[in-house]
């Protein structure tokens, strides 16, 4: 075979992926990212052990803290710190979990309020105080226990 037919050859194999990975990504364009938690055609999202680990060490982090917060007596740098470790598993959890990308999109949901909420712990957002954060974060981790499958997870009770 001469180079001019592998050369065609293979402009035209580099065409046809270009347009296909073009289709595909307006086709994942088109479908809007949900705005709203929904369970699983009523039932909860699976989970796996990345994401059942990250959120048991978040969960562990706000409930050690718990006392001083409902008594606000934790100090900004303590509210920075707390911060620091939440943002730290939500890297983590990002970074090893593996859902389908339907649980994966309603994930991101809950993930955006706990970074919402460490952000107002740490100060980044002058617009709410440091409490509200940790708020945030408590009822992005009550969200997680109804729209997602963890077996033995035990709500903060705050």
């Amino acid at each position: 075979m001469s180079a001019k037919k592998i050369l065609i050859g293979l402009t035209s194999i580099l065409l046809a992926s270009a347009s296909i990975a073009a289709e595909h990504q307006h086709a994942h364009e088109t479908h809007a990212a949900p705005t709203q938690l929904t369970l699983n055609e009523g039932k909860q999202w699976e989970t796996d052990a990345a994401l059942r680990s990250g959120m048991e060490n978040i969960r562990a982090t706000m409930a050690a803290s718990l006392h001083d917060i409902e008594h606000n007596r934790l100090s900004p740098k303590k509210y920075a710190a707390l911060a620091a470790r939440v943002e730290a598993e939500v890297t983590k959890i990002v970074a090893h979990c593996k859902l389908s990308p339907e649980a994966d999109a309603q994930l991101h949901l809950v993930i955006a309020e706990i970074m919402a909420g460490a952000e107002a712990m740490a100060g980044k957002d002058r617009k709410q105080q440091r409490g509200d954060g940790a708020g945030k974060v408590l009822a992005a981790l009550d969200n997680y226990a109804v729209y997602f499958k963890h077996p033995g997870w035990q709500a903060i009770k705050h």
